[in-house]
């Protein structure tokens, strides 16, 4: 009887210190992505995703990428530093800077798509999408790119919105789950398998 008390704490404590290992390790590692400012290549020369960028990575991003566009998913924010930064900078850059305000809790409408993949067709490449982290909202629009633009996959385009890149989509636990809702919706809209 006593074997079998120990081994079941041996394996409890086991289980128990490996999940507290992963979760060390992930919170880590969204970490990380938040400090180094999130930035990934989603299709080269194309798009590139990034959370809020500070006007010295957007010059980097802009001499290093030849980014052409910046896609701020936060909207117009008239008189806060941030937004005032990144519109003089792409102004003193002579990169084109549009708005599109989303929110990572509110599922996007087909026809706001629409109007989302029209403008990314349009905008001179390669483009510079963000949000505040670069997760979740960036997340869905480059999938939608990735797939409605590009042509890429469904599967392979679906990586974009993943803990990769810091969206952590589950259901009931997470209000960004909402990009997740989101994408199901417009695999329907757009007619894809889901």
């Amino acid at each position: 009887m006593a074997l079998k008390t120990w081994w079941r704490k041996t394996l409890v404590g086991r289980i128990s210190t490996g999940l507290l290992a992963c979760a060390v390790l992930g919170g880590g590692y969204l970490g990380f992505l938040q400090v180094s400012g999130n930035f990934h290549t989603v299709i080269a020369g194309e798009l590139y995703r990034s959370a809020q960028p500070t006007p010295d990575q957007i010059e980097r991003y802009v001499q290093r990428y030849g980014i052409r566009t910046i896609v701020n998913l936060r909207g117009e924010n008239d008189s806060q530093t941030w937004y005032d930064d990144e519109v003089a900078t792409a102004r003193k850059l002579d990169i084109r800077h549009i708005d599109f305000r989303m929110s990572a809790y509110k599922q996007l409408t087909g026809p706001e798509a629409d109007k989302l993949v029209a403008l990314l067709k349009d905008a001179p490449k390669p483009i510079l999408i963000h949000c505040l982290s670069g997760a979740d909202r960036t997340g869905l629009v480059s999938v939608i790119y990735s797939n409605q633009v590009a042509g890429l996959p469904e599967a392979q385009s679906e990586r974009q919105l993943s803990i990769l890149f810091g969206h952590v989509g589950i259901p009931l636990i997470s209000a960004a789950y909402a990009m997740d809702e989101s994408w199901h919706q417009l695999e329907r809209h757009y007619g894809i398998e889901g």
